[in-house]
């Protein structure tokens, strides 16, 4: 399906960063994960990553503040944020991030794989020279 895209995941669950690396490596791509976003904010793959799939719900900095620290920090990369804590607040918050997507768990493999080809594209987009990516919150 895809070679070789670098995809960091980031949730405290470690049954679910499991099942997630399971998924996306079958799928062909490269997988990161991390219990936390400090773990990702002190590695280098945040700034490698094509996409990062971010749970919002997580222990010490939550997935928006991650998001929020690597924006600060000039980082651009495609996030999808996942959580089972859905709510309006947490939809809109993921809206006003550039390149943000977001996923209710659970969630269908088909569905988080469609949207990482998504995700990575969007970035693939913006990062050309006079490209016009649309905004494509999910």
């Amino acid at each position: 399906m895809v070679s070789q895209h670098l995809i960091a995941v980031v949730d405290d669950d470690f049954s679910v960063r499991r099942a997630l690396g399971r998924l996306l490596s079958s799928a062909g791509f490269e997988v990161a994960s991390f219990g936390s976003g400090e773990e990702l904010l002190t590695s280098d793959v945040a700034a490698a990553a094509e996409c990062l799939v971010l749970d919002v719900q997580l222990d010490g900095l939550d997935g928006f503040e991650t998001c929020d620290k690597l924006r600060e920090a000039g980082v651009g990369t495609s996030v999808i944020f996942i959580t089972a804590h859905d709510s309006p607040q947490v939809r809109a918050r993921a809206a006003t991030v550039p390149h943000g997507f977001f996923l209710r768990k659970p969630f269908d493999a088909t569905a988080l794989l469609d949207l990482i080809c998504v995700a990575v594209r969007e970035v693939g987009r913006s990062a050309v020279p006079g490209s016009s990516a649309a905004g494509a919150n999910s």
